[in-house]
């Protein structure tokens, strides 16, 4: 895998060909799924090559069907399979205050209101209540990120985050 500039960011993969015409099956790994064709250009990894390529699409169930230009039959379209995608971070829309990207958090330094480390943001997950963070450090912990009750400070600028958790939990 190819090193990458800090400002990129993975926001999906493709899992195939589909149909006749060059369209490609993708996985979404934005939020809502569909966003992720708003994000033209997507930067394609390819042999440890990032080639910037225009998109269109739409969603489908649960996939997002996209139409990458310059890719025009099947065989093509088969031979991104597996190809991650990323977008420039400049190109997501800015936050309210309050309010993060994943992409944010992921790596960012967790410890208690004592000042314990905790551990760091390994990924997130999204479940039907509340986002949860994948903690890894002595031991992997799963940590509900709720703003004002048990995450109390987000510092971006530093990497750190503390939480309302004891290192015992």
């Amino acid at each position: 895998m190819a090193q990458h500039d800090s400002d990129l960011i993975c926001v999906g993969h493709i899992l195939g060909a589909q149909g006749l015409k060059g369209w490609v099956k993708v996985f979404s790994n934005t939020s809502p799924r569909a966003n992720i064709v708003n994000y033209s250009p997507w930067l394609v990894e390819q042999d440890d090559r990032l080639n910037a390529i225009e998109v269109s699409g739409r969603e489908q169930g649960k996939l997002i069907l996209a139409r990458l230009d310059g890719i025009d039959d099947r065989n093509h379209a088969q031979a991104l399979t597996g190809c991650k995608l990323f977008i420039n971070a400049s190109q997501l829309p800015g936050l309210a205050h309050g309010e993060y990207y994943w992409s944010d958090l992921i790596g960012m330094a967790v410890e208690s209101l004592q000042a314990e480390p905790l551990g760091v943001v390994e990924s997130m997950l999204e479940t039907g209540a509340d986002d949860v963070m994948v903690l890894k450090g002595e031991r992997k912990r799963l940590v509900p990120f709720v703003l004002n009750e048990i995450v109390r400070t987000v510092d971006l600028e530093n990497r750190r985050m503390v939480i309302d958790w004891s290192p015992d939990y």
